[in-house]
This record gives structure tokens, sequence and C-alpha cells, in this order.
């Protein structure tokens, strides 16, 4: 909303500078977008008659114009079509700078010269308005050759765009921020001047006005001003509009547009020679209607919307002959919009229920002014106030002007303003510090409320202006609030919040999220598989098993929560391999179900007796689960990956060991466990999906090898299962490293990875130890192969020499023959 520093200052004395404003009016909540001078940049612009209109060859979107300013014809070249001959706009001679910096010079175009610009009131900065050059002649009486500021009656001016919650319908005006200014600066309030109706005449001789729903019209007042001649607005209003964003268009209109920027009320004049029986209703739209808005659309009424609770109700303004005259609250009807030839009007000024507005406004996509402070609520009481403001504007140019006396006023159902009591200590609770209490009461009163002071309670009750003003515990929250935007923000005590326990990531959060981004960096791409199932799919899985099973499925193949990952892993990688993209690494993080037993197991009741029934719940347990589908994906590719992924997240000593009996999905004979070594704990599992599982489930990829790696995660947060090295990060030697290959024959109930262990602790000089090649033949003895490793050797302190590299390979080659290995 724009605001000049003019307005503001008719009902407030502010000295204070732009930039000081800013700051107090930010800190009352009302927050200034933007601060712009106007009238600034245009000593240079003049006005100028136009005197012949030419069409240029080979161009369509541009005219050539003659103008005269004074000083003789200047032809300029301009696209702009809203003017005629005789029109007066304003004309930015060469070597003229527009607001904003724009320097006017001498330009070709099209083989023509133009010698400055005919400027719009937004290239001037007096508007919003571009839809064409600015017509002086609707809003004064120009002459040829004056300065524009003199025409226009123009004195720079400061303009506030500020920026109003949706929630403050009494700051949506002038009045509102002056308001607001007036209590946090402590200083008196103006009222602007007000007319007074005929007192010989009266309204209900004249017109008549009803109200035919109550819940969509709260109040309807009719005043009837009489002796009208419709012509310009008077400069000086013509300009505030102009510099609030608003176009000019007659007197009347003008003055219903500038008390509604002023007092926040909305009001709409009629010509009452076009409304049958001089009389205004508000009624309910009835289905099938239909009405043309003064934007020149046909808009169906009491259609049913879209949004959430809109029905399709329409409140409408008709006349005697109950035809619709306009969409009230929104915006007039054609029949009866002020022309020329008005003499009569009928000034309707109301309180219409917010909801409606704001329904009927969505649903018609029909935004205006009037609209956007009806739907937020306009003061109840409000309107027989601005129509006398109206009149007060209107009366400076046609003061013949006679409003007629007793306005025609019906009122409906108007919202009723709460009271809130504030008792002690409920400030200091709500802000923090303690206030004094005639302090409070002075600035509550400065914003309209009446504040009833019983013992130590203050009983505030809210102005007909603050519909926002809830009762209850939310409405002395919201008197607070006000409070605190008067005392102001900056001044109340800033504090930390302090908890006794600062919130912080668990250990299984932190370990969820290592796993999650170990495995991303490794290229596992994240999938989301169904809890639910089937006994179908689980059923390939281990058939006849008991299953936890949810008592009211929505579907009946979604009756089981799930026992393994492996299911839902191996139909996405199917669908991925159905649209050509299933050479990639599926990978989910998730929870697995077990069904418990009902066993009998006694136990003593309070009578003494045993053998009770115990009943178990589900067991819950959380895994990791990788299924790696590419071409060369199969069990090895699958110990690589552990490899690798046991290396980043820190596990110490975890073996794969065959496994006599694989989990249900897996290979029969290419899966092993992973083994904790000291703990002797299952972590998990590793190796290729069952091919009778793949088949199964995908069809199409029957015969192909899947790699999967199954970790327990439960196991790997538990620090007694699960060992992790001391020694994550290892400093490297800066002296040179000697290399030696060993190969060992050695019994094949021997795991590589225990021989391999005891080799690394054999002596100090080893820094790593890898398994390179495992041989099988028949020249090696019976139920042995040959295992070879490469051993890094390295000092900390000095280069190696060649008889501290042999004698640590005779240390290793003793160590290996105590497990009964022999050297190859």
């Amino acid at each position: 909303m724009k605001i000049p520093l003019s307005w503001l200052r008719e009902f407030v004395d502010l000295p204070e500078t732009p930039d000081e404003l800013r700051l107090i009016l930010d800190d009352l909540g009302l927050v200034v977008e933007g601060i712009d001078v106007v009238g600034a940049g245009l000593e240079d612009v003049v006005v100028a008659r136009v005197d012949e209109i030419r069409s240029i060859e080979g161009a369509d979107r541009v005219r050539l114009v003659t103008v005269d300013a004074g000083a003789g014809p200047v032809e300029i070249v301009c696209g702009a079509t809203n003017f005629e001959l005789g029109n007066h706009v304003p004309l930015a001679p060469i070597g003229a700078v527009l607001p904003g910096g724009f320097e006017i010079a001498r330009r070709q175009m099209r083989g023509v010269t133009s010698n400055g610009m005919l400027c719009s009131a937004r290239e001037l900065g007096l508007s919003d308005d571009h839809l064409g050059l600015m017509i002086l002649d609707q809003v004064t009486t120009p002459r040829v050759g004056e300065h524009l500021l003199d025409a226009l009656h123009i004195t720079p001016d400061v303009v506030l765009d500020i920026s109003v919650e949706g929630n403050r319908p009494d700051a949506w005006c002038v009045q509102g921020v002056a308001r607001d200014l007036a209590t946090r600066l402590a200083r008196p309030l103006r009222e602007p001047m007000l007319a007074t109706p005929v007192a010989d005449v009266m309204t209900d001789s004249f017109a008549h006005a009803g109200i035919d729903d109550p819940e969509l019209c709260g109040r309807l007042t009719v005043s009837v001003l009489r002796n009208l001649t419709v012509r310009p607005s008077p400069s000086w209003i013509a300009q505030r509009l102009q510099s609030a964003g608003m176009r000019p268009i007659s007197n009347v209109v003008d003055a219903s547009n500038y008390v509604m920027l002023e007092l926040g009320q909305p009001t709409h004049p009629y010509d009452a020679a076009n409304v049958a029986g001089h009389a205004l209703r508000v009624r309910r739209a009835r289905a099938g209607e239909t009405l043309e808005t003064l934007d020149g659309v046909v808009r169906e009424l009491a259609k049913a919307g879209r949004g959430l609770g809109d029905t399709g109700v329409d409140c409408v303004i008709v006349d005697g002959d109950d035809q619709l005259l306009g969409l009230a609250g929104i915006m007039g009807g054609s029949s009866s919009e002020i022309s020329a030839t008005t003499t009569d009007v009928l000034l309707e000024a109301a309180f219409f229920d917010p909801m409606t507005i704001a329904r009927s406004s969505k649903r018609h996509g029909l935004r205006s002014e009037a609209s956007n402070r009806f739907e937020r609520g306009v003061d109840p009481e409000l309107a027989l106030r601005a129509v006398a403001r109206f009149v007060n504007l209107l009366q400076e140019s046609v003061p013949e002007l006679q409003w007629l006396a007793n306005p025609l006023d019906h009122w409906g159902g108007v919202p009723t303003p709460p009271t809130v009591e504030l008792r002690a200590g409920d400030i200091e609770r709500g802000l923090g510090i303690e206030l004094d209490y005639g302090d409070v009461v002075a600035n509550l009163e400065g914003l309209g409320f009446h504040v009833d002071v019983r013992e130590s309670s203050l009983f505030v009750r809210a102005p007909s202006s603050r519909l926002d003003i809830r009762e209850g515990a939310a409405g002395r929250a919201d008197v607070i609030e006000e409070i605190a935007r008067i005392h102001g923000y900056r001044r109340l005590p800033r504090r930390t919040p302090t908890w006794p326990e600062p919130g912080g990531l668990t250990d299984r959060q932190r370990l969820r999220r290592l796993v999650r981004d170990v495995v991303v960096d490794l290229g596992v791409v994240e999938a989301w598989t169904p809890t639910l199932g089937s006994d179908a799919d689980f059923d390939l899985l281990s058939p006849g098993v008991e299953r936890v099973r949810i008592t009211n499925p929505l579907a009946s193949d979604e009756s089981v929560m799930r026992a393994t990952l492996l299911t839902g892993l191996v139909r996405a990688w199917g669908r991925n391999v159905e649209r050509g993209t299933g050479d990639v690494v599926l990978g989910e993080m998730g929870a697995v179900f077990t069904h418990p037993n009902v066993t009998e197991e006694p136990r003593e009741t309070k009578g003494g007796e045993s053998g009770a029934l115990t009943l178990r719940l589900p067991r819950e347990n959380e895994r990791l689960t990788l299924l790696l589908g590419r071409l060369d994906d199969d069990a090895t590719t699958a110990v690589g990956l552990w490899s690798v992924l046991s290396e980043r997240l820190g596990l110490a000593d975890v073996v794969v060991r065959a496994s006599e009996q694989p989990s249900p999905g897996l290979h029969p004979t290419r899966s092993a466990r992973l083994v904790d070594r000291q703990s002797g704990a299952t972590l998990g599992e590793l190796g290729e999906v069952d091919a009778e599982l793949v088949g199964a489930l995908v069809p199409s990829a029957v015969g192909r090898r899947l790699g999967v790696v199954d970790i327990d995660l439960d196991a790997l947060a538990d620090s007694s299962r699960a060992t992790r090295r001391s020694d994550f990060v290892s400093v490297p030697s800066r002296y040179p490293s000697a290399v030696i290959d060993l190969a060992f024959v050695v019994s094949s109930t021997v795991h590589a990875a225990d021989l391999g262990e005891a080799l690394r602790h054999a002596t100090p000089l080893v820094e790593s130890i890898s398994l390179f090649d495992v041989y099988r033949d028949a020249s090696l003895p019976a139920n042995s192969r040959s295992l070879a490793y490469n051993v890094r050797l390295v000092s900390l302190e000095h280069t190696l020499k060649d008889d501290e590299v042999s004698a640590a390979r005779e240390q290793l080659i003793t160590l290996a023959a105590s497990l009964g290995a022999t050297l190859r």
C-alpha cells in the first residue's frame, strides 16, 4: 500500500525524516518495502498540445506526432494510441532527465527523427498507469508550455510503500497507519474534515433500502446526493491518488477512492436515474443469474467454486425491480455507473461478510481494492463517517451539492467486539518484561481499545475496527501483541532459549546418516518399497511360515508385514529392467517384522496359580539391504562392496564366513555370513540372490545373477556385537615401504581372513596385508589350498634395510607355520 508522507502528516505531526519513519514503522509491524520521491526529476517536463498525428511508412506500432510546447512544432515518435488531436500531454524535451536517471536524447527511428518523448504517468513516477500517455485534460486545465509541476500543482512528496499484514484490517488505510504512529510517538491524532447533510430534505423521500440476507450484509447505508456535476477532481486530489497508485477518473469516483484509501471504507456511487425506484437492496444471488461488471465481463453468479467450503454464495446489490446492479463488495455493474450526465447519486456504504467476499472474489477471479478490504473486515461503525468525508471532498469541486438528511441505515448481523481480561502477570509472562499499567492503558486507548481497570486486572474491549482480535486466551495473546508493537519490539529484552537437555542426534540416528551417506557415495540408488505385501510373495521365500498380519488391510495383497527387504527390492529392480534401466544398484534401509510364537511358560499369579499363557510381541528389526543388479554383479562384487563399506564404517574385525543355512532368498551355495571375529555376532549376510526367486519375480530376467548385501543395523548399532577400530585414522610413514609376496599351503578349514589377521600382527613393521590369490590343484595336499598375500612393510623411523626385511619375512613364515601353513 502506497501512502504519501504529506497525507500521513495531515493526521499526525511527523517531523522525522523518511528513514527515521521507516525504522518506526518496521518496528510497528508495518514493514516499509520502499521509499519513492514523487515529483523529483520533472523540472524539465512541460505541457504540449497534440497538433498532428501521422503514420510512419513501414511502421505499424509507432506514429509521428507533432506537438506544440510553446516554442513551435516538435516532431516526436510515439507508440501510444490513447490520445487525439487537441489533447495536452507531458513532453520531456531533449536533455531532460526523468525519474530513474533516464536521459532524453534525439533518436532516429524508422527514418524519422524523434525530438523528445511523450510520457505516461508511470514514466513520470506519478502512478503505475502505463497503458498510454498521461492525458492532462482529464486531471487539470493545462496551458501550452507550462511546467508540468505547475500544471498539476505538484510539490515533491515522499511515498512510503508499506506492506500490511492480512490480520491488520485497521491498517489498510492512511488513518490506520497514522493512528499507530500517533500512539507510538504519543502525539495527538487529527480527524479529517466531515460534511453535514442538509436539514430540510429527508433521504427516505427520495430513496429506499433494505437487507434481505442479514448473514451476508451486516450493515447497509444509502445516502442521496443531489445537484451533482461530474467533472475532473481538484488537482491535489488527483495528484494524491496518483501518488497512491490509483488513476484519477472523475470527481465522484475519485472521492470514493480517496475515502477508501484514507479511512478504509469502500463506497459505491450509483447513478440514481438508472436505479429503478431509487431503491438499493442486498440479497443472495440466485442460480443462473448473470451480471456484466464495470470491466465489461459477463459473470455467472451463484455457481459453486472449487475452493474448500465454497458453495457458490454471491452477495449482490439489486434495485427496486430486483435487477442486479453490482457484485457486493467487489465491483459494480455497468448499468448504473456514473456518467457525465449524472446529477443524482445513491451512495452505498456497507459492511459485508468477509468470508463471502473472499470466496466470491476468488471464484470470479476478480480482485479489487474494495474486495481486499471487505474480505479482511471493514469497521461496521465507519459507514456514515466515510460518507460525510466523501461529501466533504466532493463539495470542493461541486459547492452546490446537497446531501439529504437522515441517510438510510439498515443493520443485519455484525461481529461483537470481544472483551479480553489481562490478569496480573499476563503481560510479563508474554513479553518477558514488566510494563507500567498506566503506559499500557494509554497505548491501548490510543489504538481505540476501551480499557476498564479493576483491581489488578485490565478488561480490554476491542474497537469495532479490530475484527482480528479474538476471544479468550487467543484474544489475550492478540492484545499482548498490540502492547508489544506499540512499546517496541526492539525495546524488549533478548533471551536465548535454553533446555535442560539440548537437542541432538542419537547414536542410532548418527549411524543411519553415516550408513546412508556411505552407500550413496558408493553409487547406490536409495529405494523405498512397500512395507506390506502378500502371502504369495513371501511364500516364495518361506512357504507356510506364520507372519505378522494387519487386521484391516485395504487390499488382500497388502495384508502381511514384510519379513525381508529383498522381495521388494527385486521387484523394484525388475521394473527398472522392463524400462531399460536395470543396470543399477538399489538399496533400502527399513524395518522387517518377524512373527512371535505363543509359548506356554509358567508364571506366578496373584492367586499363586501357574501355567498362564504368555504372548510375545512381533520382533521388529531394522536392516540395510543392497541389491547389485549390474550386468557383471555377483557374489564377488558383493564381497568387494562390503569390504569398502566396512572400511568406511570403521568396523575392526568383520570376516566373511561360509553359511551352512543361508536366509531364505539367498543362493544356497554362493552366500556367506558377516561375522564379528571378536564378539562372534552375525552382522548380516552377502552373496547372490536365489535364481528361483529372481525367475519368479522377474520372469524376463531368468538366469540373471544378482549380488546382495544384507546388514542387521540393530547388531551394527550394538557395541557389544560390532567392534570398531580405535585407530580409524593412521599416520602414514614418511619413509619408503618394502613389498613382499608370500604364498602358503594351508588346510581348507583355516579361513583366509584368520591367517591374514595373524600375519598382520606378526611384526610391528607390517603396514598392510591383502589376499590376492587362492589356488587349488591336485598337486597340493588333500583338503588344502594355496593362499597368496601381498605384505607391505614400513618403519615410521627410518628406511628399512635388507636384513630388517629378511628378518620380518622369517617372522611371517614362522607365524604361519604355527597355524599349520607351509611356504610354497
